[in-house]
């Protein structure tokens, strides 16, 4: 076998870098401190002078620039802009190595230490960490670094886990934690507390107070920036959701509840609202409130009513409660948009109630010029004459969808849900009852009892509630089937409806179209179009049954008309904050259904 001879090394994967043949290293020094208090910000300012100085004492060395993100926390590295424009200049070429004091100074996330320590050694560019004395040019392996970087890692989370544990306590002692205030109160942070602004609050009881009439959070946004008010942070520019969690918040009523989001984990800082997975803390009467109990809870009932339906639904989005017949069913035929409930000349002689298309009323007349205000009764009138004329030619299709409907009511499972309900509440109060004899025989303390006791009361409480409306929906199912049985005979022996009725209507009806073109395309607001759930389709001319004017040339009521004159808006209390009376009839603000 022959002989091997071996050439020694001689020179580092560093001698292949350009920067071999300056005379001097161009140094830089990363500095960094988590937070702005006064001892951070000394530690701060003494690190950027130390690094200068030690950086200039080295003769082989020059000083490249001092790179420091002041009160910004370590675990993400894309929040530190200084440390990215370091980053950047070394891979640009402009710096050949980075000294900081320690790993955790660099970086308290082990995955961003070893991608960047990795990238920078591609460029031959190195890092120094002063207390652990590691080069990673000259280090043997990544082992070392990694370990220690885990280890910073984990006193991040330690740390992480002390803070949240000190807030929680601070929590359970009633103290306000993380709050700045909102809309309608200010904070006061050397007390600690919180206070009405009188200002403010009026907004906010507008808000609550056309909920409760009925808006949804579109129409309420869009009134409040046509009257000028601002949000807390100063906005002219209101959201729906914006609206929504004023709502939501129960500080209106004078109750705080903390713990209503949490953090992930301390390396991403992903926050979640807080499903039930961390304790929450809720204190009864802490403050003055803006608005009544009762108020706060009708709201919360309307919001719990429109939301269920959004979920339940698994077609298309239904209305919260249907409270006016023809909500979310008549479409607009020129924009396909729909149709809100709106009272002209309330409170006068001329009062009467229309629907008008949405996208006229609130973009503009510009946006649907055809579409013109329907009077509600015209609607009811046309579908009389329509269903006449479907009965006559069309029986076995009522028949077929009379059938269809009883099933579906048949199958509905309100009884189930009521007698699960009833177990349940018979569950809690079973509870409730275990519970006060644990105490009396003193095998829990009063405060164990007391947390307890509270939750099996609000328990209680939501499943009673849960209870009142499925009682409501069976009682409503009953009232509708019978309903259906009077329409049935009618049916039967060839009679036709002499008044609408609303049952009748909703349960063969789709949707309506209102407006359209005739066959020489001409524009005619007054045509009406029943589309029927089979599918059938009829056109009714609605101007034959428009109601005669009230204030028609020659008509005059001698006792109030010299006072009720004709007036556009719904009320003449000019105190109120909205101008005109709509019926959001599908509760979101849209006036309709989605399509």
């Amino acid at each position: 076998m022959k002989e091997v001879e071996v050439i020694k090394a001689k020179n580092t994967l560093s001698s292949r870098s350009f920067r071999q043949t300056l005379e001097r290293l161009r140094v830089a020094a990363y500095c960094r401190v988590s937070t702005d208090s006064e001892d951070q910000k000394n530690s701060y300012n003494s690190q950027m002078q130390h690094y200068t100085e030690y950086i200039n004492s080295k003769a082989e060395w020059t000083l490249a620039g001092i790179y420091a993100d002041e009160a910004i926390t370590g675990t993400q590295t894309k929040k530190r802009e200084n440390f990215q424009r370091l980053i950047n200049d070394c891979l640009n070429g402009e710096i050949d190595m980075i000294i900081t004091k320690s790993i955790s100074r660099f970086a308290r996330n082990t995955l961003d230490t070893l991608n960047y320590v990795r990238m920078l050694k591609e460029k031959n560019v190195a890092v120094f960490f002063e207390e652990e004395n590691i080069n990673t040019l000259t280090m043997d392996g990544e082992l070392l670094l990694t370990i220690l970087s885990s280890v910073a890692q984990q006193e991040v989370e330690n740390i992480s886990a002390n803070v949240k544990k000190g807030l929680k306590m601070k929590m359970q002692r009633g103290e306000l934690v993380g709050f700045q205030g909102c809309l309608g109160y200010d904070y006061h942070p050397e007390t600690k507390s919180i206070t009405i602004n009188q200002e403010e609050a009026k907004v906010v009881r507008y808000i609550f107070e056309r909920y409760n009439e009925g808006m949804g959070c579109f129409v309420i946004a869009q009134e409040l920036e046509k009257m000028g008010y601002k949000t807390k942070r100063g906005n002219t520019t209101w959201a729906e959701s914006t609206v929504m969690g004023i709502l939501k918040n129960e500080k209106y009523k004078g109750d705080i509840r903390q713990g209503k989001t949490f953090t992930v984990d301390p390396i991403s800082k992903r926050r979640l609202d807080n499903l039930g997975e961390e304790d929450q803390y809720y204190i009864r009467d802490h403050h003055e409130p803006i608005i009544s109990e009762e108020m706060f809870e009708s709201v919360q009932q309307i919001i719990n009513r429109r939301s269920r339906n959004r979920k339940t639904s698994n077609d298309k989005r239904e209305t919260f409660t249907r409270k006016y017949t023809f909500s979310c069913m008549l479409e607009c035929g020129f924009c396909h948009g729909h149709l809100t409930r709106r009272s002209w000349h309330s409170g006068s002689l001329y009062h009467k109630t229309i629907w008008q298309c949405v996208t006229a009323t609130k973009k503009g007349k510009k946006f649907c010029k055809e579409s013109k205000g329907i009077p509600e009764v015209m609607i009811e009138q046309a579908f009389l004459e329509s269903y006449k004329l479907l009965c006559y030619n069309n029986k076995d299709i009522v028949e077929e969808m009379l059938q269809r409907i009883e099933s579906a009511l048949c199958s509905c499972d309100s009884a189930k849900e009521i007698n699960r309900i009833e177990k349940a509440i018979a569950s809690v109060n079973k509870k409730k009852k275990k519970l006060l004899d644990m105490r009396l025989e003193e095998l829990i303390d009063q405060e164990a009892y007391e947390e307890k006791n509270s939750e099996l009361a609000e328990r209680l409480t939501y499943l009673n509630d849960e209870l009142m409306e499925y009682n409501n929906d069976e009682a409503r199912v009953k009232n509708i089937k019978k309903r259906l049985a009077d329409f049935r005979k009618v049916l039967e022996n060839n009679e036709t409806l002499t008044e609408f009725d609303r049952t009748v209507f909703e349960s063969i009806i789709d949707r309506v179209i209102v407006g359209g073109y005739d066959d020489e395309g001409n524009a005619d607001p007054s045509m009406l179009t029943f589309i029927y759930k089979t599918g059938f389709t009829n056109n009714v001319d609605g101007s034959k049954y428009k109601p005669p004017r009230k204030n028609s040339k020659g008509k005059k009521d001698v006792d109030n008309a010299s006072e009720d004159k004709l007036c556009s808006f719904s009320t003449n209390d000019n105190n109120k904050l909205c101008s005109y009376n709509s019926d959001d009839t599908c509760g979101d603000g849209c006036g309709g259904l989605s399509k």
